[in-house]
């Protein structure tokens, strides 16, 4: 994966991201005190060239209710994703609290939403593991077809 321009990303994310380097990811706080952290994995479950999973973390467990401006800090770093990167993005949500349905529908609002929606392709399913939990997943892709 290519490394994402912070410069382009903040100056679309209305919170300041930083890189944290020995994570991988880039993170930011928002106006609620919520820490979040987002990175990309290689991905192995989409059979294509170049795919990776996007996992986004509340670092502190800090609740951020209907804050817009995570929502646009967000879409500014996945938007830098894609233009750095060729590549299909797999959102797959937590299932360590049950809320995994509700992040999923969370995520596609967001991009539904968002102006310029129409430069992605999203394919939404829930797939039930090998424990019997559904688990939500977005597969995300810039102008290419997945």
């Amino acid at each position: 994966m290519k490394k994402l321009d912070l410069v382009k990303i903040n100056s679309c994310a209305p919170y300041s991201v930083k890189e944290d380097t020995q994570e991988g990811a880039y993170t930011f706080i928002a106006d609620s005190g919520a820490e979040f952290s987002i990175g990309f994995m290689p991905d192995d479950l989409i059979r294509s060239d170049e795919s990776y999973e996007c996992i986004i973390g509340n670092l502190n467990g800090v609740k951020s209710p209907r804050d817009k401006n995570v929502k646009a800090t967000v879409i500014a770093i996945v938007e830098e994703f894609f233009n750095a990167n060729k590549a299909t993005m797999l959102f797959l949500c937590s299932t360590s609290d049950g809320k995994q349905l509700m992040r999923g529908r969370l995520f596609k609002n967001w991009f539904d939403t968002y102006k310029y929606r129409n430069r992605f392709t999203m394919v939404t399913s829930t797939l039930l593991d090998e424990y019997g939990i559904d688990n939500s997943t977005i597969a995300c892709d810039a102008l290419n077809a997945l």
